[in-house]
């Protein structure tokens, strides 16, 4: 299964690797603001500058990635066809790892039948093949590590794992404390419902967790004097999605990777004070605008579950490949969605880490703004969810 996987997305990036080495903007499309960093790590300027020029120390990415993607720097060229070969390959085969988490789980849940077929599902998920074979970021890691997460919320014994996993993957990509606290607090109940003893295990587990997270919130404090727990971009992700242009989900000329104006910006206030002021900006639209703001969530929470934004002209000209995209998105939903509803007619606590990972996610996109890689991780959920390729019944007493 996995090798299987890992071979068709070999493949695709034998045809799409050139895409990452387009020269515009000093090879922006190579890993973007995780490409910078990792540059400027081997340049020997530290974690830093993650735009167009030196700007000094930064927490815009949190440090697993672009240290991973600084060593292949190292190793094969900064911004090489070697490099960018590798990285391609080693995204494929993360994604391909992915495969056995999301086995196991549907084993554990529903059954060896399920668990092969969603396996399966997940090895040629179209998604999972794109993203890892033609995009340098994160994704891919993420969900391979969200779903190992996942995996050690099922079993109540690998608990301290989980938090090795959990901080690991939150110095990776924040996103997945969306959905591990909700997986502990399930994980905590149940324990609670066999009548264990948990206190001594949850505090282990913080411990744990603090003792990885620890140092990188050490390094922003020194750093920048003030708290940044993972990342300090946060502000610019909502004045990205909450500035009064809604023609398309993410419009360009609100960040300063694309815009004279707000690179100037960047520059002339450095990157804290950036942040914040970006922050600012976006909540005073949404004090202003309350309305408009509740209906570009629910429009964003639509887009992530489906990929339909909108008809217009001038969107389907940026997005053409939307509608057959709509299609697919909306197709995995609906079967999602009916697999869950069969996990919880079985059983309410088969079903209750799945329907939390499913819902919690995505939740800090509907307010911030969403794009289509976003949805990665989610599919590793949509592939397992209630036997949806038709496995077996659980073992009794499941």
């Amino acid at each position: 299964m996995v090798l299987a996987a890992l071979l068709v997305r070999l493949a695709v990036v034998s045809f799409l690797y050139p895409e990452r080495l387009n020269p515009d903007h000093d090879h922006w499309r190579f890993a973007g603001e995780t490409g910078r960093i990792a540059k400027s790590i081997v340049q020997g300027h530290g974690f830093s500058s993650p735009l167009h020029a030196d700007t000094g120390p930064t927490a815009w990415m949190t440090p697993i990635y672009p240290f991973l993607l600084a060593w292949v720097f190292k190793i094969f060229g900064i911004y090489t066809k070697a490099s960018a070969i590798f990285m391609l390959s080693l995204d494929s085969l993360f994604s391909a790892l992915t495969c056995i988490p999301v086995f196991l789980i549907a084993c554990v849940q529903f059954g060896k039948r399920t668990g092969f077929w969603a396996g399966w599902t997940w090895a040629l998920f179209p998604y999972a093949i794109l993203f890892s074979a033609d995009f340098i970021w994160v994704t891919t890691l993420t969900t391979l590590l969200l779903s190992l997460i996942f995996l050690a919320a099922l079993r109540l014994e690998d608990a301290p794992r989980g938090a090795y996993w959990c901080g690991f993957s939150a110095l990776t990509d924040p996103i997945v404390l969306t959905v591990a606290p909700a997986l502990a607090l399930w994980m905590r109940y149940r324990v609670h419902r066999q009548g264990l003893r948990w206190v001594r295990s949850a505090m282990g587990t913080a411990i744990v967790f603090a003792a990885v997270v620890l140092p990188w919130f050490v390094r922003n404090y020194r750093t920048f004097h003030t708290v940044i727990p993972f990342r300090d971009n946060i502000g610019l992700e909502l004045y990205t999605g909450n500035n009064g242009d809604t023609w398309h989900f993410a419009p360009g000329g609100f960040h300063p990777s694309d815009t004279d104006r707000e690179w100037k910006e960047f520059q002339q206030a450095g990157e804290t004070r950036y942040m914040d002021h970006k922050k600012q900006e976006a909540l005073d639209y949404i004090a202003k605008h309350p309305g408009a703001f509740a209906w570009l969530s629910i429009r964003r929470a639509i887009y992530m579950w489906t990929s339909f934004w909108s008809f217009s002209p001038r969107y389907l000209a940026a997005e053409p490949l939307d509608p057959p995209n709509i299609f697919l998105c909306t197709t995995l939903t609906v079967l999602a969605m009916i697999g869950l509803r069969r996990a919880f007619r079985l059983s309410s606590s088969l079903a209750a880490p799945f329907a939390l990972a499913l819902f919690c996610f995505p939740v800090v996109y509907y307010f911030t703004h969403p794009a289509d890689y976003f949805r990665r991780p989610i599919g590793s959920n949509l592939c397992r969810p209630g036997g949806l390729c038709g496995g077996e019944l659980p073992a009794e007493g499941h």
